[in-house]
């Protein structure tokens, strides 16, 4: 076969084979696969044997185009929150719940009483007012949004203290220092990496001041020889100095993960009590919820914030707030929660459970695999998204081993190209399947009984 004798675009366009493809992902994502598939043979010089084939054209392309596309994947990875696979898990009840409210009118900023415009923020302000015991709220898209929001209205042409060792840096490069900047402000760096102490922030204060701010390093730990100044002795301070007190939980959470066994992080009510003015938190980490920045604090500060146009550029839309919503009505009964909230379920999954899906995988995967080493081991699970770093809980996993570790990765590669991918860990040339993200085990099941079809 000649390169001239290669089928135009079009007439592939038109083929029955191709009608799934583009019904699938689109006629001009289709187009473009073809044109640049067969544009990679003309560079390299070599055409396939199957290169008159829309059956195979048809194959090829819908597998191209699968990959680039957003999919449902099996988190076994042994972090929870991952940031690169979707952070918390929603509640698909809570989602059938605002199905009909979504596709629908809807009173979103629009005061049913008044008969005029209202404030789209209310219902999710008054559940968090209740919640955290704060004076007012407000909902921005993330939580670095809702820092940006604070330090342009509080902090425009102004320098802010901040302690070295706060100085976070968070996935894909984003540094507080590069925000703040952004945000209008400038930064004063004040004590050092591993010490700051009350006098630090004292002798930081000038007439320049707008604030104080403190960043909980919820994305590391540093440990030994350190010093940190404690959220009520900094709040002190700043009252003292008629300045706010700014604190940035990062992830944040609404209830004490002690009464569940899991390692203790500062709730946004504890932080309130000891005297912080304005909080900042994450919708989609520990509260368990959607994407979005949750500002509680004091009412004229708030209210500042909400009159700052930056706020509408960086507001929550629709199915946003009312997914937010349903979340925080999971909080206001407690003695459910566990049951009902995704991501405390996964947490909280007891031992046993944990040990039934392991045995299960092993099993199936022996016979899937029998030149490797499958067993159930114990192992260590990390929450992640800058939750709790220096914590991990006891989990189990399905370790696989192989005398050679390049079987591993191919495994590994393997895996992730499943109909459903599965996306483990790799540590000391062992693949690890933790099953905390093993809770739908008969679909796992189903996908890995195709591990031997599979490329």
């Amino acid at each position: 076969m000649e390169f001239r004798d290669l089928p135009s675009i079009d007439k592939l366009l038109r083929s029955k084979h191709l009608a799934p493809v583009i019904d699938a992902h689109g006629a001009e994502r289709t187009k473009n696969a073809l044109r640049d598939l067969q544009s990679q043979w003309r560079t390299s010089g070599k055409l396939p044997a199957w290169a008159d084939d829309d059956v195979a054209y048809a194959r090829v392309v819908h597998e191209t185009l699968t990959d680039t596309e957003y999919r449902t994947v099996f988190n076994l990875s042994g972090t929870i929150i991952h940031t690169n696979l979707g952070r918390a898990l929603l509640s698909e009840s809570l989602f059938r719940e605002v199905s009909d409210l979504v596709t629908r009118p809807m009173n979103l900023e629009y005061d049913l009483q008044a008969g005029a415009r209202g404030d789209r923020d209310a219902v999710v302000e008054e559940r968090l007012r209740l919640l955290t015991g704060a004076e007012a709220c407000t909902i921005v898209n993330n939580n670095a949004a809702a820092l940006l929001l604070v330090l342009n209205t509080l902090a425009l042409g102004r320098s802010v203290p901040v302690s070295r060792g706060e100085l976070i840096e968070i996935g894909g490069s984003f540094r507080l220092p590069e925000l703040m900047e952004r945000a209008g402000c400038s930064l004063r760096e004040i004590g050092t990496t591993n010490r700051t102490h009350l006098k630090d922030f004292a002798q930081a204060i000038d007439e320049q001041t707008p604030l104080l701010l403190k960043v909980h390093p919820s994305n590391y730990h540093i440990s030994g020889f350190t010093s940190e100044v404690a959220i009520g002795e900094l709040a002190d301070l700043a009252h003292a100095n008629n300045l706010p007190l700014c604190v940035d939980l990062g992830s944040g959470t609404l209830v004490d993960l002690e009464r569940w066994g899991l390692p203790h992080e500062p709730t946004v009510q504890e932080v309130l009590s000891q005297g912080a003015d304005l909080v900042t938190f994450s919708g989609d980490k520990l509260l368990g919820s959607v994407q979005a920045g949750l500002i509680v604090g004091r009412e004229k500060t708030v209210a500042a914030l909400k009159q700052n146009p930056l706020k509408r550029a960086l507001r929550p839309d629709k199915v946003t707030l009312a997914l937010l919503d349903r979340t925080l009505a999971l909080y206001e009964q407690p003695e459910t929660l566990a049951e009902r909230l995704p991501l405390l379920k996964t947490l909280t999954t007891p031992d046993t459970e944990l040990e039934r899906r392991a045995t299960e995988i092993v099993a199936l995967m022996t016979t899937q695999l029998p030149e490797f080493e499958i067993r159930m081991v114990s192992s260590r699970c990390q929450l992640g998204s800058g939750s709790l770093p220096d914590q991990t809980i006891d989990s189990r996993a399905v370790c696989i081993s192989h005398e050679d570790s390049k079987p591993i990765r191919l495994l590994s590669a393997q895996l992730r190209r499943l109909p459903t991918p599965v996306i483990g860990r790799i540590h000391q040339d062992a693949l690890y399947l933790d099953m905390r993200g093993a809770d739908r085990l008969e679909d796992l099941c189903s996908t890995l009984k195709t591990l031997a079809h599979s490329p």
